[in-house]
This record gives C-alpha cells, sequence and structure tokens, in this order.
C-alpha cells in the first residue's frame, strides 16, 4: 500500500468510526473548510443530473445539520455499520489531492436490535493531503438504488 492509499484509508476508516459511533459533530471536521459532502442516487450520477438527496457545500451547512440532527429533527434512533472495501486511489488534476473510490455498505440496527442492511454504493471522493491530515474536499455518495428504506438523517 503506497502513501496515498494510507492515508485515505485512514481517513475514511476515521470518518466511518466517528459516523457509526454517533460522533457526529467530528463528521464536518473530515472536510476542508469549503468541502462538499453530497448523496446521490446512482440513476442520477450516471445521466449528469445535479439532483441529490443531500447536497451540503462547505463546512458550515454540515455543521447546521448536525445541530439540526441533535436538536430539532425526529428519526428513529439506530446505529450504523459500515463495511467498505480498500480505496483505489489516483492522482487528481493538483498537487496534493488524489481521487478514490470505494464500495461501501451501511447495516443498520435499530432499537429492538434488528439489524439490516440500509445504504450500498460506492464513495467518489477527492482528498487534500496537503495538510497535516487528509481531509475530503469533496465526498460524493453514489447509492446503487434511488433512494433509502428509512429515512436518511446521519451521514452515510
Amino acid at each position: 500500500m503506497n502513501t496515498a492509499q494510507a492515508q485515505v484509508l485512514d481517513l475514511q476508516l476515521r470518518y466511518a468510526h466517528a459516523v457509526d459511533d454517533d460522533a457526529l459533530e467530528q463528521w464536518p471536521g473530515f472536510f476542508t473548510p469549503q468541502g462538499r459532502y453530497r448523496v446521490i442516487p446512482r440513476e442520477n450520477h450516471a445521466r449528469g443530473l445535479p439532483a441529490c438527496l443531500i447536497d451540503c457545500q462547505g463546512v458550515a451547512m454540515m455543521q447546521d445539520r448536525v445541530v439540526s440532527l441533535r436538536t430539532a429533527n425526529i428519526y428513529n434512533i439506530h446505529f450504523d455499520r459500515h463495511l467498505m472495501s480498500p480505496p483505489l486511489v489516483a492522482p487528481a488534476d493538483g498537487d496534493g489531492l488524489v481521487r478514490a473510490r470505494t464500495q461501501f455498505l451501511v447495516i443498520q440496527s435499530d432499537q429492538a436490535g434488528v439489524s439490516k442492511p440500509f445504504a450500498a454504493g460506492v464513495y467518489l471522493d477527492l482528498v487534500d493531503l496537503r495538510g497535516p491530515q487528509p481531509l475530503f474536499a469533496e465526498r460524493t455518495v453514489v447509492l446503487d438504488s434511488y433512494g433509502v428504506q428509512e429515512l436518511l438523517a446521519t451521514p452515510i
């Protein structure tokens, strides 16, 4: 494993553990200040259509989403578990940036202990390796289906 791949894998694992551990306040910190997080169905992504299920542009929008999740939104209490392939990493246009493609499956468990597949797809990441820690400049979550069976509340 080369250095860039190891850095991307470390970032992705720390991200998944934070989301799975319900440490959502850490979530925006995995992105550059102008970073973008979006969740888009495969069909829209393949056709170049812009409609997303979630589109946060900048850390401030992500922070607002976390505050809303903690104080205003009503959604099913659940526990997520990320399963991911190793990332395929390639240089991007720009010094210190890499692109990564990683397959994922998120299993969700409810309060009764029932676990079921929640979301599957691929992460398409643009990762900035120039700072002391790698950060997502962009994380596009491409879902295999148009939607998810339950409410999409927390980050995938």
